[in-house]
């Protein structure tokens, strides 16, 4: 298993650069196609629907304002993956928000590549569950780069938030590849006496076989605390000087509106280090 198709949403926004050299970095390691896709923040819905914006020229500008801040993007992406020489590399720009266009290019890739949700620079293509979507709905893992963060090595000392769930289970298979070229993987297990009939008598024992199976280097990790898991996770990665974390995403999705659970909703709000999510 590895990854050969990987899609990294780019925009306008400060922090998109960031994430696009670390989509290179990561599209590098495992020689893969890596496709940029910018949006225009217009629903597809709108255009394939109504006549907007015929014979109106205030609206013409605004879509063709739109449009051009996605060239932008795009075009800042296609710098760089020349700077990097990535060898095989695409770009696209779609007429939709990023919830839509992006979870429909999401069928076609081994893995997705977004950003953070930053309230303090938001964008006309990004709504504020973007992430929470992604994760949901996607199909697909999902790594959400911080926007406030320096990003010094990839994948070389993950963390795995485990808690035996399903979900935690898919988005360590789905995080295989990347924990194959890790130097270290850390199992982290929070109050495994809370879960004793999920974790049994040696908490991590199983799952720490399963990945030694896979050639994967990987150490048990317990903390206990009363405070909220995802503080506690967040705590654990920065004592550990992680630089990935791997956990499953739980939530579901009410007509626009995402409800997610708690712990997931603190790492996505809080997050330091790229977090790799499946659902």
């Amino acid at each position: 298993m590895t990854y050969k198709t990987i899609l990294v949403h780019v925009d306008e926004s400060k922090s998109s650069l960031t994430r696009t050299q670390f989509a290179h970095q990561i599209a590098s390691k495992f020689d893969a196609h890596l496709t940029g896709i910018a949006l225009t923040g217009i629903s597809r819905y709108i255009f394939e629907s109504t006549d907007l914006g015929v014979g109106d020229p205030n609206i013409m500008l605004h879509l063709s304002a739109l449009r051009e801040r996605a060239e932008k993007a795009i075009s800042q992406f296609q710098k760089s993956s020349a700077g990097l020489g990535i060898a095989t590399t695409e770009c696209l720009i779609a007429n939709d928000e990023a919830n839509g266009g992006l979870g429909l290019r999401a069928r076609y890739s081994d893995l997705i590549i977004i950003g953070q949700t930053n309230r303090e620079e938001p964008s006309p293509s990004v709504m504020s569950d973007f992430p929470e979507f992604m994760v949901v709905n996607s199909g697909r893992p999902v790594i959400i780069v911080p926007y406030a963060s320096d990003l010094d090595s990839i994948a070389e000392n993950c963390v795995i938030a485990w808690d035996g769930s399903r979900e935690a289970a898919r988005a360590i298979t789905d995080a295989i590849p990347l924990l194959k070229s890790s130097k270290l993987v850390h199992i982290l297990i929070i109050n495994p006496e809370q879960q004793a009939d999920v974790h049994g008598e040696e908490p991590g024992a199983d799952i720490a076989l399963y990945l030694a199976r896979h050639g994967i280097k990987v150490e048990i990790t317990t903390r206990f605390g009363t405070h909220s898991t995802g503080n506690t996770i967040l705590t654990a990665c920065k004592e550990l000087n992680a630089d990935l974390l791997v956990m499953g995403g739980y939530g579901h999705s009410r007509f626009r509106e995402m409800i997610m659970g708690g712990t997931t909703r603190t790492i996505l709000e809080k997050m330091t280090l790229p977090v790799l999510m499946s659902h």
